[in-house]
């Protein structure tokens, strides 16, 4: 007999194999038999972050609003869904419409299109498609409450339908009112649909729950009685370009290219993965306002992030802009901006409190930051990037001497804000794994009354599929697996090759990797649906930056 972690990890191999499927076919209903697999295959795994979606009437809220934020704003108005590469529509004079929580371009057609770009690789498809298959899941329950064993339409779906023309009009409604109509809808209690309703009002990207949950219901609804089909397709660019490299060697190439213009390739290079607001923060925080301690960094981290008043975040910025500090927006489409920081431009002796800079100006370090990438798209970006910068018939090999990682991860042990200090990646699904001596250690973070944790990382195929089962079966077995992530494996991956048999870069290249907690996926209430890290990430975040700044310069 199976065990549950069995069926669940069977159930994420078989969403992948038919979203795979479905990709190469380029089109599918998402209540066809096609889509009904999907449904099944979430149904059976029952992910952590989709709360109650096995439930039968209950309408899974957090879910929801988690989803919302990282779909472009109105998509539950569309019965036609179009996923498409970058095919000139940011030339258009359509309104670009750019998700909170998962930047890509989305394209609202007409009333009935949504057009969303994928530019993020495979992760990111993977990532949309079982978004929205949860969506429709939860449709069907709201046009079952909706609606009678006889298809017959409930009171309160037509006093919902008033509530949403009365708010899309702006129209005063009665509130109390339109929640009791909703929470019959959702088959939640009124106290729970009264607080969804709140965290749907405070969201920046999302429509009132109102009216989300109207239009899911009436798309739904309208393909049950009418036969009017829901269709989700892919376009034959997107087909064409995708595993190809093709953003990932645009993204690199402007890198390298900036480099060369600034006379750098021959430099020294250490590259971070990481945000784009912790390295510069620190190094130039400590040089323009004189801190002397993390704790001095911290704390200008602290207020800069609430925005109080008399923040230093501008006078750093004209600081750095002065002192070799260079900005490189994204213009290739893979949404990962990344900065140059020489430190040949450096007035200040130390780079941070207590590390100095070399004398020797060949030997100042040049420090190559990019913003996050999304799964696959580490190994894309990754691999591009440590291949040699091609200019003419010359081929100039970049000297890397490091790569660190630092990023968000759900911890298996322990809380949110904690920290994993991984010695191994394994790729979720597959036999791939990959060890690696990590320059940091659990006890460069003792003393910071935080939490540290050591042992392997699990590369999942996505977050937004884990359930306890999964995750237990990695913490228990002889895997004692510490977290999961969507990056590590790819981007080692991309490292050990060009180290160890391209031979482009340095074979003794330095590997530093540090995640902290952004949620605790086995706690209920600590989810990523749970709502996102606020000022408690701060301190952790620095921290490894700070650590990793100290580990790769003290020497």
């Amino acid at each position: 007999m199976r065990t549950r972690a069995q069926e669940s990890r069977a159930a994420i191999e078989r969403l992948y194999i038919t979203m795979r499927h479905l990709f190469m076919r380029g089109t599918y209903k998402p209540l066809g038999v096609s889509g009904e697999s999907l449904i099944n295959a979430l149904l059976i795994l029952r992910p952590e972050i989709y709360g109650l979606v096995s439930e039968i009437e209950k309408v899974e809220l957090d879910g929801l609003l988690y989803i919302m934020e990282r779909l472009p704003r109105g998509i539950e108005e569309c019965r036609y869904i179009r996923l498409i590469s970058r095919e000139g529509y940011e030339n258009s004079d359509f309104e670009k419409l750019i998700p909170s929580k998962r930047r890509r371009n989305c394209y609202r057609v007409d009333k009935d299109q949504m057009f969303v770009e994928m530019t993020r690789g495979k992760s990111d498809i993977y990532d949309i498609l079982t978004h929205l298959t949860f969506l429709y899941i939860e449709a069907e329950k709201i046009r079952r409450n909706s609606t009678d064993s006889k298809g017959r339409i409930h009171l309160n779906w037509n006093m919902l339908k008033k509530i949403v023309q009365q708010e899309e009009k702006g129209e005063p409604y009665d509130k109390e009112a339109a929640c009791s109509y909703l929470s019959h809808l959702t088959g939640r209690t009124f106290d729970e649909t009264h607080q969804a309703i709140q965290k749907f009002e405070s969201s920046r990207n999302s429509n009132s729950l109102f009216s989300i949950v109207y239009h899911l219901g009436r798309l739904s609804i309208d393909e049950a009685l009418n036969d009017n089909d829901r269709e989700i397709s892919f376009s034959a660019t997107l087909r064409e370009r995708i595993g190809h490299h093709v953003y990932g060697e645009m993204w690199a190439q402007n890198i390298k290219s900036i480099l060369d213009e600034h006379d750098l390739l021959h430099r020294p290079i250490h590259i971070i993965s990481a945000n784009l607001h912790s390295v510069v923060n620190t190094i130039y925080g400590h040089q323009a306002l004189d801190l002397s301690t993390f704790e001095d960094i911290e704390q200008m981290a602290i207020d800069i992030s609430l925005d109080n008043k008399n923040n230093k975040a501008k006078e750093i910025e004209k600081y750095a802009l002065k002192h070799g500090f260079v900005n490189i927006p994204d213009i290739s489409g893979t949404n990962i901006g990344a900065q140059i920081i020489d430190t040949s431009k450096m007035v200040a002796e130390t780079l941070i409190p207590g590390v100095k800079i070399p004398e020797d100006d060949k030997k100042k370090p040049v420090i190559v930051v990019m913003d996050y990438a999304f799964g696959e798209q580490a190994y894309e970006c990754f691999d591009e990037l440590l291949k040699p910068f091609e200019v003419g018939n010359q081929s100039i090999p970049l000297d890397v001497v490091s790569a660190s990682i630092m990023g968000k991860a759900g911890i298996l042990e322990g809380n949110k804000g904690d920290l994993m200090i991984p010695s191994s990646h394994v790729f979720e699904g597959t036999a791939d794994n990959y060890p690696f001596k990590n320059q940091l250690k659990p006890d460069d973070f003792k003393g910071y009354d935080l939490g540290v944790y050591e042992g392997p990382m699990i590369t999942v195929l996505g977050t937004s599929l884990q359930n306890k089962d999964v995750l237990n079966y990695f913490m228990e077995s002889s895997w004692k697996a510490i977290g999961l992530e969507m990056e590590g494996a790819h981007y080692q991956k991309a490292i050990q090759s060009a180290s160890k048999i391209r031979r482009s870069i340095r074979k003794n290249v330095k590997v530093l990797y540090a995640y902290y907690a952004s949620d605790n996926p086995l706690k209920t209430g600590s989810t990523l649906a749970s709502g996102s890290l606020g000022m408690e990430g701060v301190k952790p975040t620095y921290l490894i930056t700070f650590k990793i700044l100290e580990t790769l310069f003290s020497n």
